[in-house]
């Protein structure tokens, strides 16, 4: 009681928490693995379409430093002349943000997924607070951006430090080469010194992407009061569904028992069950199960059956087996017919007799045909 009541959060955050939480806007987001999808999108696009955007400049360029006398007068030519020598950039300029903003996309949603909250666009009181922002200048959360900060100003500088070293005699060479076959190679050697610069942002995204994962769940984190009072708004309290289940139960104890002087017999066992079969001869059909219990509800079904002179039967091993194979309102199992048929059919006769229309009937066997699986 004493850890319920200490308002701690210990306990995981339940569906309905993450789903609240998704809908105001809070997921777990690393914004270091959209930095460095997008930096890898960038290099990759760059990689692809680099030679295709140079070619395009180059004729654009050569086409713009090449306009005769007449296209420089005319203001309707100029402008021709520039919307054909842009065009031809257009679809390599393009192409390279479609990748980049494919890459983002990716990077961003990857972790937590995709959430759209018209609550987190809202502008609140608290953002525009000094004294909250001072708090989150110098919170725990702004000492872990820090910290991250330093280790990738390390990994980069690394990183960096290792490819300068290993491509030195390359990029010493690259005065020795033809040129504009240099500009070429020098450029290539800069697109992969920038993926793997990018790339090496990865070894931080994999300390803080989990981190952000837990993080998320530390700061969603109940109480024991909190899942109860949760459980209470959305399944409703325990107390009252347990009365209205009672109430429930009640009802159809009645409405069954209201059942019990329509039925033809009252099987028992003698005293810890009974049950109530109907059978109309008109319709057809198997014979119904009515009501059934044990123990008190039993002794009521016995005692509502002599009330109204239903005829009672005792037979212990077809009781049984009727309880525990049939339920209220339903036929009776099909290997059991030929047992009930026994006893229905002592039951019409008893009843042809006491009108004196027949004579007694021979008294039910006290071994009926019952199958071994179905003995209870």
């Amino acid at each position: 009681m004493a850890e319920s009541d200490s308002g701690e959060k210990s306990e995981e955050p339940t569906a309905k928490k993450l789903a609240d939480a998704r809908k105001k806007g809070q997921i777990a987001r690393s914004k270091d693995l959209g930095t460095m999808f997008v930096l890898v999108g960038s290099a990759f696009a760059l990689m692809v379409m680099g030679s295709s955007l140079v070619d395009a400049l180059s004729a654009t360029m050569k086409r713009l430093f090449s306009l005769s006398r007449n296209e420089t007068m005319d203001p309707h030519a100029i402008v021709g002349v520039i919307y054909s020598a842009t065009n031809n950039i257009i679809f390599p300029v393009l192409a390279i943000f479609l990748i980049i903003m494919v890459a983002a996309f990716i990077g961003n949603t990857m972790l937590g997924g995709m959430a759209f909250s018209w609550e987190a666009m809202a502008p609140k009181a608290s953002r525009l607070s000094p004294l909250a922002g001072f708090k989150r200048m110098f919170g725990v959360q702004a000492g872990v951006e820090l910290l991250k900060s330093i280790m990738k100003f390390f990994v980069v500088f690394i990183v960096a430090f290792l490819l300068l070293k290993g491509l030195f005699s390359q990029i010493l060479g690259l005065s020795l080469e033809a040129i504009p076959s240099n500009f070429g190679h020098a450029v290539n050697m800069l697109l992969w010194m920038f993926l793997a610069l990018a790339l090496s942002i990865g070894l931080i995204v994999v300390i803080d992407a989990p981190y952000q994962v837990w993080n998320h769940t530390r700061q969603l984190k109940m109480t024991k009061q909190e899942i109860k009072d949760e459980y209470k708004s959305t399944e409703g309290n325990p107390e009252i569904k347990g009365r209205i289940k009672q109430t429930q139960y009640e009802m159809s104890q009645r409405r069954m028992m209201g059942e019990v002087p329509n039925a033809d017999v009252v099987i028992t066992n003698p005293t810890h069950y009974s049950v109530a079969l109907k059978y109309d001869a008109n319709m057809g059909g198997a014979p119904q199960l009515v009501a059934k219990g044990i123990d008190e509800m039993a002794i009521h079904i016995r005692t509502i059956a002599k009330e109204h002179n239903v005829e009672i039967v005792q037979s212990p091993a077809l009781a049984r087996s009727i309880y525990y194979t049939a339920e209220v309102d339903q036929d009776i199992p099909e290997e059991l017919y030929a047992a009930v048929a026994q006893v229905l059919a002592f039951i019409f006769q008893l009843n042809e007799h006491k009108k004196g229309k027949g004579k007694k009937p021979i008294p039910i066997p006290k071994k009926l045909p019952i199958p071994e699986e179905f003995k209870y």
